[in-house]
């Protein structure tokens, strides 16, 4: 059943994040999300497989940090859907700069291939509609990283967004899971150390 709470908010802090972007000038979009902030870096090891997301038009973008982190020689990986109705798993990405390995998915967002390389991401980067901040997240209502979360801790889960979508609550439910940190333009919300 869908919390009528949490459908208003995502309503009112889409239209928020959508007016936001829509005003950023195109130079300054362009230089946001560019370089992950130091004190993240200092927690995420050589190794790390580096789960992001392919972003909508007003999410926060993420294709900065895929192609900072791909040449820091990191494995990068992107949720992939079998179908509308299976679990979000994720895939390598192979091409951060042309996007030549992505499909269109079951909810029309660009997706590696049936034939990319399955991948559990060591950090994952998330998508949000909005956060507090001490890391409580509103997602797009589906619950397919909150779950994903839930049989992936201790992964490091960080949300990237806009200042705009900051709120001082929300409504949280037993599922939902709390992120370590939110980054924004301005500042990192939670605990890196």
């Amino acid at each position: 059943m869908t919390d009528p709470i949490k459908s208003e908010l995502r309503r009112i802090l889409r239209a928020a994040r959508k007016a936001h972007v829509a005003a950023l000038p195109d130079s300054t979009r362009g230089l946001l999300f560019h370089r992950p902030p130091a004190p993240l870096l200092a927690r995420i090891g050589d190794q790390a497989v580096i789960g992001l997301y392919h972003a909508s038009a007003y999410e926060a973008p993420a294709g900065g940090y895929a192609r900072f982190f791909y040449e820091a020689g990191h494995s990068i990986a992107l949720p992939r859907f079998a179908a509308a109705d299976a679990p979000m798993t994720f895939a390598r990405h192979s091409d951060p700069y042309g996007e030549s390995d992505l499909e269109a998915g079951p909810f029309g967002i660009l997706q590696p291939g049936a034939g990319a390389e399955p991948l559990v991401p060591d950090v994952l980067f998330v998508p949000l509609v909005g956060f507090t901040a001490t890391g409580a997240r509103l997602g797009q209502g589906g619950g397919h990283y909150d779950r994903w979360l839930a049989e992936h801790r201790p992964t490091l889960a960080v949300g990237l967004a806009w200042d705009v979508q900051l709120c001082d609550a929300l409504p949280a439910e037993p599922h939902d899971a709390a992120l370590d940190a939110v980054i924004t333009p301005t500042r990192i919300y939670g605990h890196l150390n």
